[in-house]
């Protein structure tokens, strides 16, 4: 790690690079590119670039954070990330994850937690999309999961629910997560694609309607940004959490549980979960979420029409019992009690 090599003062002067004394977000991200930071210095440059978000970081406090990493046993998921809640704790539905500025009338909110549909309103089915990655199997078995389970849209009002877009970041459809994969990595990622795609024309046309938060996993520099898809949707400024694993419960330093106890605090009873992967980080997120929370009646729900996995992910295999993986996903999400929509109809 970058910290065994250089002390947080010698580092702060390699990272300043206009010399002001304070290190903006930008400096960052090229100073740590010149240096080729990678996967192990990724969880010391999360962090501090979820401290640079709001407003550049003075020298001061860069060498306090950086001590406090090197000090816990826990290091960048620690103790370090609790200096964040105070900025977390000022999130609240009044402020938004879109940055264009625009008005928009705002439904009438039906008080009602949510409901199946039995409207006409079309639903944004993954299933038409999946059609496109160059492989019909794909778009049939996931099809199969949609009528085999009996899973329906649903209608959510925006009063008594909130989002939670799960690491809908650069790195699993043109970083290093989709660059691992190997030969097949642009087929495998297209369903993640797709995915981003509706996040961002969601977030993009529902503007004050729905209280939204993000997770990114850390990521070296280059791989660790939004996807190119979310550019001049979601405001350079959004917070987010650092979820270094499948579970946003982890750390549970990272102001996530906190951020939930305030919806429920302001009388939201359901939290939407989506994004990437599907078969992995929803999957025990939401799991985790809803066995931590449902002693205060949370209902989680995840809605596969903003949610992704890779290509293979959708194809019957012998690991999964002749389930695929995204079927044997869903089926363990609605056994623990999480709800699994079609798609989600913010009412």
């Amino acid at each position: 790690m970058i910290l065994s090599k250089v002390t947080p003062s010698e580092l702060f002067d390699i990272l300043d690079l206009n010399k002001n004394g304070v290190l903006s977000r930008l400096e960052l991200h090229e100073g740590a590119q010149r240096m080729g930071w990678h996967w192990r210095e990724a969880p010391v440059f999360a962090v501090l670039d979820l401290f640079t978000v709001a407003e550049p970081m003075s020298r001061e406090n860069f060498i306090a954070y950086l001590n406090q990493i090197i000090e816990d046993p826990h290091g960048p998921y620690g103790k370090v990330l609790l200096n964040l809640h105070p900025f977390l704790s000022t999130i609240t539905s009044k402020k938004t994850a879109i940055s264009k500025e625009k008005t928009a009338d705002v439904h009438e909110m039906n008080k009602k937690q949510y409901r199946v549909t039995t409207n006409d309103k079309p639903c944004n089915d993954m299933a038409v999309l999946l059609k496109y990655t160059d492989n019909i199997g794909v778009a049939n078995t996931y099809q199969k999961i949609i009528e085999n389970m009996n899973i329906k849209p649903l209608e959510i009002s925006g009063d008594d629910a909130a989002l939670l877009i799960i690491d809908p970041q650069r790195s699993f459809t043109r970083g290093g997560w989709m660059k691992s994969i190997g030969s097949k990595a642009e087929l495998e990622v297209k369903p993640i694609r797709f995915a981003f795609e509706k996040c961002a024309q969601f977030l993009n046309e529902n503007l004050s309607l729905v209280e939204t938060m993000f997770t990114r996993c850390p990521f070296p520099p280059g791989s660790y940004d939004w996807d190119d898809v979310f550019t001049g949707i979601i405001d350079a400024r959004q917070l987010y959490f650092i979820k270094p694993g499948n579970s946003v419960l982890f750390p549970d330093t990272n102001g996530f549980r906190e951020w939930v106890e305030g919806l429920m605090d302001n009388g939201k009873k359901t939290l939407v979960m989506a994004g990437c992967t599907l078969n992995s980080c929803i999957r025990k997120s939401s799991i985790d979420t809803h066995n931590y929370f449902k002693e205060g009646l949370l209902q989680i729900v995840v809605d596969l029409s903003l949610s992704g996995a890779r290509a293979g992910s959708y194809m019957q295999s012998s690991l999964y019992d002749g389930l695929s993986a995204v079927e044997s996903a869903v089926r363990e999400m609605t056994g623990a009690g999480v709800r699994v929509a079609q798609c989600v109809q913010w009412i």
